[in-house]
């Protein structure tokens, strides 16, 4: 067995190793949260402020580096143009993700009880990873058959608009029939096109999330397929008794092939291995969209969530068949509201992902929801309006405006129709904060840095 290999088994029989999965739909802040997680561990000990962090309160943490990672086969996380990014005059957000990515870090802290074993300085290594939001939408099609899922895609009021003309295109066909490769090129592009005008518009419930986001499958068969709309209307089982040829039995074959080729064994090689998880919500993004597209972030959460495998586990399957044992669930972008607000986006939160809460909490898995901003890009100040003293967020717009605004309150429950009657939330779109003491600004990366390691640290 290589020595690396024998290493990172005994880390983790040990309890010296965590693997760590930054999850979250597209345009959620996963690139921004690593750098930031990096960042933070980086400093600690120095200019970091990690005040919920006790190992870093206490003066125990002192401080990671990142080390070579264990699979050499994937890609590094880009933390260093990243952080080029955030640095530059004035200051941009990083790149999202567009693939996989993974960074090992070597964390060295003191124990509050030194002991015989590591002596009085340990050493806790995290491996994290990082994936498209888009692809992470296709683990529910591992649920579903062609028909199941082609019943599952419905359109309806702004979406159905988006997808006029695949709606076209696809109108005429005939399960049955045959259709030449060609057209179904055209077809299965005008779905793709679909699907990237819905995410622009800000939906995220889009599948399959390859067609977003192909890489290397760019062009290929496996991704020329595309849901066919009325198979109510025929028998289930004539349905599969059609030609290999015929255009229902064509898609049934892509469909299970995308399933088998390349949802699976990004599911079986990436998912599966994780010890630990946060999940990261852009709350704000949606409340500011409109309420279709606010449930569709909760339709889309809520099956992504079904697809992992949660519980805790005994050593020998720590070892051998790791699960998620801890899950940490964030609202993104909380500098984006006044301080006073942050309460209330954490209990929207957790109304948004009701139903996956319970079912956790039924099986004993420890989840914790909390609100926080990985980078900071706006600063809380006071206005004085009619006598009285208002909180207020002052930063730089995207487009070089600087502002001082009141966002608007966030409800503390799901929105019903007076909210979305009277729109009473406005989400700014802001710069990062330029960092001036070292670690990057944020809020509350303390506090979930201590949750999803913090048990590791004493």
């Amino acid at each position: 067995m290589p020595p690396k290999l024998t290493r990172d088994l005994l880390e983790r029989g040990r309890d010296q190793q965590l693997r760590l999965a930054v999850t979250g739909l597209s345009r959620a802040g996963k690139t921004a949260f690593l750098t930031s997680l990096v960042d933070q561990l980086r400093h600690a000990g120095l200019e970091a402020r990690l005040d919920l962090l006790p190992a870093a309160r206490e003066g125990r943490l002192l401080g990671a580096r990142r080390v070579e990672q264990q699979d050499l086969g994937v890609p590094r996380f880009p933390f260093d143009r990243a952080m080029t990014a955030l640095d530059d005059s004035p200051p941009r957000w990083p790149e999202p993700t567009r693939g996989i990515g993974e960074l090992r870090l070597s964390i060295r802290y003191r124990p509050r009880r030194p002991g015989w074993i590591g002596g009085d300085v340990r050493r806790l290594t995290l491996d994290l990873f990082d994936y498209p939001g888009e692809w992470l939408l296709d683990l529910p099609l591992l649920g579903h058959d062609f028909a199941s899922w082609s019943r599952a895609q419905t359109l309806e009021g702004e979406r159905a608009a988006l997808f006029a003309d695949w709606r076209r295109e696809v109108a005429g066909l005939d399960p049955t029939q045959h259709v030449e490769e060609s057209r179904l090129a055209e077809i299965a592009e005008r779905y793709a096109e679909g699907l990237r005008a819905a995410r622009e518009a800000g939906f995220s419930d889009l599948q399959p999330g390859r067609f977003l986001l192909p890489g290397e499958l760019e062009g290929a068969p496996v991704l020329q397929f595309f849901p066919l709309p009325g198979l109510a209307e025929h028998d289930p089982a004539s349905l599969e008794r059609l030609p290999p040829e015929s255009l229902y039995a064509t898609l049934t074959r892509r469909f299970r092939h995308y399933q088998q080729h390349i949802v699976k064994p990004f599911y079986h090689e990436h998912f599966r291995r994780f010890d630990r998880q946060i999940v990261l919500v852009d709350v704000l993004g949606a409340l500011n969209a409109g309420p279709e597209r606010f449930e569709d972030l909760s339709r889309a959460l809520s099956r992504l969530m079904q697809s992992f495998d949660y519980g805790k586990r005994s050593l020998l399957s720590r070892l051998f068949a790791p699960r998620i044992d801890r899950l940490a669930i964030a609202a993104t972008k909380a500098d984006h509201v006044t301080p006073e607000q942050h309460g209330r986006l954490g209990e929207l939160l957790e109304a948004l992902l009701a139903e996956p809460l319970k079912d956790l909490r039924f099986a004993d898995v420890p989840v914790r929801a909390l609100s926080l901003a990985s980078i900071r890009a706006t600063e809380t100040r006071e206005v004085e309006q009619r006598g009285r003293r208002q909180p207020a967020l002052h930063g730089t717009t995207l487009a070089g405006e600087e502002t001082l605004l009141f966002p608007g309150e966030v409800p503390k429950r799901l929105p019903g129709e007076d909210f979305w009657r009277r729109q009473g939330f406005t989400f700014t779109a802001f710069r990062p904060l330029p960092r001036t003491d070292g670690a990057l600004p944020h809020i509350r990366m303390d506090a979930a840095l201590d949750w999803l390691i913090g048990d590791k640290l004493t």
